[in-house]
């Protein structure tokens, strides 16, 4: 009986690159392995990085055909000599492939070394690949460190692997490191058209762009996956047999899917849920999906030619209805919950865990805006000149502080307004933001450890909440003091906090969430200062503090101190505070590991 073998080849092993020129997407390394091997100048030890299936391997057996080739042209092999024909065929004794997850003992790199010391016996160089290398024990890589270190003559290694952080420090730097990058879905989309056309199987772009997008920058999993969709169609690729084998969503679902949730009809939002479950489509990929979607959705009308789809009538009444911030906060939502996903059993749970959350989150933007709305906007009167009371203050600061004070001391007079069916609304009161010294000394005066360390503990919370870009400013500040009725805020950037006291928006929406989070009565008086004031004005306080504890302690006075000022707890806050930043200073700590607590003592710069 006549053994046949294997009749057929998978598609990533009968196209696997045999040129440099056939590569996808790694134009850079391919460019500079030609150069090195033109201007020969070639070194003894290459690393390749990169996610899987980006061309790492066949770069390398590409480049130890091209050093070994009988005639080479242009850096490349020619692909025809008796060298490359044994390579191709792995028949080549002088080039060896080891695969470290398999062998990754000391037994095996020792065999290395002594094999290293014979010459090639048909090639010019002995290449020595060596795929996943950072799956080799910590003694083989101490094997391996003495033959990168005193190399043989005609000698290449070539070190491959998806975790360059495994590898240690000594090895990377003996070694030339390219890094491959992902494959864009559009390379991989080309090299699938060529590959089904020089094939002859029909196929519909649209289920390759689905196919693109499925293998996550892989272009052997790209192959692998449209190898699975021919085998599924009898040579043929449909947009339906790719969505079935990759277990994506349709572009049309997707649109309805996100309607509904633009529309905060969680009912119809769950409806579609079940319909892809019952579908047996997967949780992780139908939530890929809607990221991409997401993002499509974001980029459409600033850079519509980075779109990975082709748009319909639902996308663009999407993107053209809907702030940029909603499609912020849905890819924030799924993110999170991706991961979530690596850690549960239960996806469908978390799916529809998932479209409640995004219905809530659509609803903030709109929320935000109907209250923009609503709020009149008034004149706002010329103020005179006003000059600075100190050389060291900053003009914006000025003219926002005069016009604080302006505004509380000027009563509003009265507008006379036409009567109207409607109840008016009544505007809301602007919240006015101190940034001078006796705002921060009233604060310091109670402020306690308590205080602050509540603010502290939901700080992230309360920043989370709002929108990026007012993120974004509170992300450059810190809470440095707080007590029942204040709240001291410092900021990296003087710019940044002049904008932010000017913010209507970001102050009502910090002063609501300060009092949702921490439960309290009123709202806190904001005091917004510069960091780098802020040792300054802690100084002064203190010692203006132990001055008038000092002065209503004499007996001379005749009068009782303030209970604030000496003998109330509260007043300990800001030397707690004090305290605590010395204890947190690694230097301070360093400091008195050396010369002991008792000969250091810290100082306010």
């Amino acid at each position: 009986m006549e053994d046949v073998g294997l009749a057929y080849q998978a598609l990533y092993r009968t196209w696997r690159p045999q040129k440099f020129s056939d590569m996808i997407g790694q134009e850079v390394v391919t460019r500079t392995l030609r150069n090195t091997i033109i201007s020969n100048q070639i070194t003894h030890a290459y690393l390749f990085n990169g996610p899987r299936g980006t061309g790492k391997t066949s770069a390398a057996k590409i480049f130890a055909k091209a050093v070994n080739c009988l005639h080479p042209v242009d850096g490349e092999p020619d692909d025809t000599c008796e060298i490359c024909v044994a390579i191709n065929e792995g028949a080549l004794g002088d080039v060896i492939e080891l695969d470290a997850a398999s062998n990754n003992s000391v037994d095996e790199i020792r065999q290395i070394r002594e094999d290293v010391n014979y010459a090639p016996t048909r090639a010019q160089y002995k290449v020595y690949i060596i795929d996943e290398v950072h799956m080799l024990s910590t003694g083989a890589f101490n094997a391996l460190l003495k033959t990168l270190e005193e190399p043989p003559a005609n000698v290449i290694f070539i070190l491959a692997t998806t975790e360059p952080q495994k590898i240690p420090a000594t090895i990377i730097s003996r070694t030339q490191r390219f890094d491959f990058k992902r494959i864009s879905a559009q390379d991989a989309l080309n090299r699938m058209k060529y590959i089904l056309d020089e094939v002859g199987d029909a196929y519909d772009e649209d289920a390759l762009r689905v196919i693109a997008n499925a293998a996550d920058g892989g272009m052997r999993d790209a192959l692998s996956i449209l190898d699975q969709v021919l085998s599924f169609g009898d040579d043929t690729v449909t947009l339906e047999n790719a969505l079935l084998v990759t277990g994506s969503v349709t572009q049309t679902l997707l649109g309805e899917y996100v309607q509904a949730l633009q529309a905060h009809d969680t009912k119809s939002a769950l409806a579609k849920v079940e319909e892809i479950l019952d579908a047996g489509k997967d949780v992780n990929r139908f939530v890929e999906d809607l990221i991409s979607y997401a993002r499509d959705l974001l980029l459409y009308t600033e850079a519509p030619d980075l779109i990975t789809l082709v748009p319909d009538d639902n996308f663009k009444q999407l993107a053209e209805a809907t702030p940029a911030q909603v499609w912020y906060e849905m890819i924030d939502v799924l993110s999170e919950t991706q991961q979530q996903l690596r850690f549960t059993n239960r996806p469908s749970v978390y799916l529809e865990v998932l479209t409640v959350k995004l219905s809530a989150v659509q609803t903030k933007p709109q929320a935000v805006s109907e209250q923009v709305a609503v709020t009149p906007v008034t004149p706002t009167p010329v103020q005179p000149e006003v000059k600075a009371t100190s050389s060291q203050q900053a003009p914006a600061e000025s003219v926002v502080a005069a016009q604080n004070n302006v505004a509380a001391k000027q009563p509003v007079a009265p507008t006379p307004t036409e009567p109207t069916n409607q109840t008016p609304k009544p505007a809301q009161a602007s919240i006015q933001v101190a940034s001078d010294q006796a705002a921060v000394f009233k604060v310091l005066r109670q402020a306690t450890r308590g205080d602050l360390n509540r603010i502290q503990g939901i700080w992230g919370d309360l920043v989370n909440a709002l929108s990026v870009p007012q993120q974004a400013m509170l992300n450059v500040a810190r809470p440095i003091a707080a007590a029942p009725e204040g709240l001291v805020i410092a900021f990296d950037y003087d710019v940044i906090r002049v904008n932010a006291m000017q913010n209507q928006d970001l102050l009502a929406k910090l002063t609501q969430q300060l009092r949702i989070l921490t439960q309290a009565d009123s709202d806190r008086q904001l005091v917004f200062i510069v960091n780098e004031d802020w040792p300054n004005l802690r100084a002064e306080f203190v010692k203006e503090t132990r001055g008038v504890t000092s002065e209503t302690s004499s007996p001379a006075q005749g009068e009782p101190a303030s209970p604030n000022m000496v003998d109330d707890p509260t007043m300990q806050g800001l030397i707690d505070q004090a305290e605590s930043e010395v204890e947190a200073n690694p230097a301070v700590d360093e400091a008195k590991a050396i010369f002991g607590a008792d000969l250091v003592e810290t100082q306010d710069n």
